[in-house]
């Protein structure tokens, strides 16, 4: 058959069966990253029935994917509150920080892989994955609850981070001089700047330069305007994600409101490309060996995530089922846990790191989105109000009766 028709016949197959799994996760009244995920396990590299036409196509629309989800995040929030938020968790970030990149560090020592191994495992447990956790928030509804914004903003420090943290690892892995990785910093942060820059100050002209009451125009602009920010901040050593979410913020008024809505559905199909794309790049014989260090690695950073959110929800005065709901919402590694893993392999570290780093990021992605939910339930919620209320009692001040 010809190469064009088998292409589109697998891509056609993929996307059904994404719609199909889809479905049963709502009629499961779970998340459909877990059975996404599983899915491309079975059709991927050592699956019961390999996928081999439009890799290329999956590989970008992956990427878009991500890119999209964080757009959509961008959208709902000012530059204004970014920036106050960002102010407020600072704390938060570098506990975050500590807890989270320790633990991966610790057990790369342990298994012998050395120094630069453990600055790669440091990044690889630190980071959350922005796209799972924003793909979480819309699955559940809670793009407008009071603890978001602090999701949110540990998840833009943490991506900020990685405009520090990337250029130095690349340093390290490719023995780089002081200087040249001193450069390679230097330009990252001009492009953080930058970006930053012209989302606080010029936003309207952004808002002015994609409106349109067309759709189909609005979707355009808005899509290639993300897509070359995205770009130019990748080529800057900065993630893709983080200046796909500035141009979300940069968006504002009648603009942003429209651009959510013509590109959901767009969003939601890249984003399921996304989750697809991780399962069939990935072997389930290679994961086998790591599958102990990695449940075991995903169980201590899973809860240190956990601890993360609680605290800063808990500093900003946020109800007691809301702290749970931000801890568990931050638990998914994923995109950048990978490109790491990918970096330190290719520069000679022990290829081990690759199958660890993997098996650990399917768990955290598939524990994920269920253990989400928990706070949802109702005996979770009657648990946290009484709890909330025993708290509020021991806090209040004693009354003491007045002299005969």
């Amino acid at each position: 058959m010809d190469h064009g028709a088998l292409v589109l016949i697998e891509i056609g197959a993929l996307i059904l069966g994404i719609g199909l799994l889809s479905r049963l996760a709502s009629r499961l009244g779970i998340s459909p990253i877990p059975l996404i995920l599983l899915g491309g396990l079975a059709f991927g590299e050592g699956g019961l029935l390999p996928f081999t036409q439009g890799e290329e196509f999956i590989e970008i629309g992956a990427e878009i994917g991500v890119i999209l989800l964080l757009l959509m995040l961008g959208l709902e929030y000012t530059a204004r509150e970014l920036v106050d938020n960002l102010r407020a968790s600072k704390a938060a970030g570098l506990l975050d920080m500590l807890l989270n990149a320790v633990p991966g560090a610790l057990l790369a020592l342990v298994l012998g892989w050395g120094p630069v191994a453990a600055v790669a495992m440091a990044g690889i447990t630190w980071i959350s994955s922005s796209g799972v956790i924003a793909k979480i928030l819309q699955d559940l509804g809670r793009l407008s609850n009071r603890e978001t914004p602090i999701v949110l903003s540990i998840l833009v420090i943490e991506d900020l981070a990685m405009a520090f943290y990337l250029p130095v690892l690349t340093a390290l892995l490719l023995g780089m001089g002081l200087g040249a990785g001193t450069l390679s910093v230097i330009l990252a942060l001009a492009a953080v700047t930058l970006i930053l820059y012209i989302a606080l100050r010029h936003s309207r002209v952004v808002s002015r330069l994609v409106w349109s009451k067309d759709a189909d125009v609005l979707l355009l602009s808005v899509l290639g305007l993300t897509l070359v920010v995205a770009g130019l901040a990748a080529g800057a050593n900065v993630s893709s994600a983080v200046g796909a979410f500035l141009v979300g913020i940069a968006i504002s008024g009648p603009a942003a409101k429209h651009a959510q809505r013509v590109l959901t559905p767009l969003r939601d199909l890249f984003a399921a490309v996304f989750f697809l794309f991780f399962g069939l790049s990935t072997d389930p014989r290679d994961l086998v060996p790591m599958l102990v260090p990695a449940v075991l690695l995903a169980v201590v950073t899973m809860a240190t995530k956990v601890f993360t959110g609680y605290r800063a929800s808990r500093r900003a005065g946020i109800a007691e089922a809301g702290r749970w709901r931000a801890g568990l919402a931050l638990m998914p590694r994923g995109e950048f846990s990978i490109v790491i893993a990918g970096l330190a392999v290719a520069a000679g570290v022990d290829g081990a790191l690759a199958a660890l780093a993997t098996a650990y990021v399917l768990i955290t992605m598939i524990a994920g989105p269920l253990l989400a939910r928990i706070p949802d339930s109702r005996r979770f919620q009657r648990w946290a109000g009484r709890r909330q209320a025993a708290r509020r009692a021991r806090q209040a001040p004693a009354v003491t009766a007045p002299p005969e």
